[in-house]
């Protein structure tokens, strides 16, 4: 959905509650757990966010506020949404002074315990979004050298007309965000090391 004004609280809530009923745009769900589909442009952006329990405790509350979002230009709405699966986000996005309201829907939610520590969850694309597929946000502790990694592995293609039309660009914004969602992720850890 698109709009030249910031859509309002109400807005978003009418939009989610109509989201909410529809399928997912793509076949593959849950593929981020095992191998992403053919045909999808796969991304996966990796960093290390430090070492220990502090830091791997600040990235869970991290990505549960969902602050790998809080980039300016990206956001998610309603922020207070709870990780679990089956709950619905609008992801919203201003570009070139146009704002631009993407649905999603939570598919999993990842709590591994043992010599690796993973917490996250994915979530996929529903219509109202302009590309179709699935990404996941997972934060690990690993016991062997004690670091901590903040992950992003997404698949996708275009599914709106104009993600079409400009796809080198959306190309450009998907690693923006990418790039702006470690950063994020960063700043969230950075008094926990």
């Amino acid at each position: 959905m698109l709009s030249l004004r910031k859509p309002s609280p109400e807005t978003i809530q009418s939009f989610l509650a109509a989201q909410g009923k529809l399928d997912f745009t793509h076949s593959a769900v849950g593929a981020t757990a095992t191998t992403p589909p053919f045909g999808y442009v796969v991304d996966q952006t990796r960093i290390k966010l430090g070492e220990g329990e502090k830091v791997f405790a600040a990235a869970k509350a991290g990505l549960e506020r969902w602050e790998q979002f809080h980039l300016g230009w990206v956001e998610v709405s309603p922020s207070t949404t709870p990780v679990q699966a089956g709950q619905v986000v609008s992801v919203i996005a201003r570009i070139f002074g146009v704002w631009w309201l993407n649905a999603c829907r939570i598919v999993y939610v990842v709590n591994d315990q043992g010599p690796v520590k993973r917490f996250g969850f994915a979530y996929g694309t529903l219509p109202e979004h302009v590309e179709s597929g699935e990404e996941r946000f997972t934060v690990e502790w690993h016991d062997a050298d004690n670091g901590v990694w903040y992950d992003i592995l997404a698949f996708s293609r275009p599914h709106h007309v104009l993600a079409r039309l400009g796809y080198p660009y959306v190309r450009i914004l998907q690693k923006r965000f990418a790039r702006d969602s470690t950063a994020a992720m960063l700043k969230a850890v950075a008094s926990a090391g």
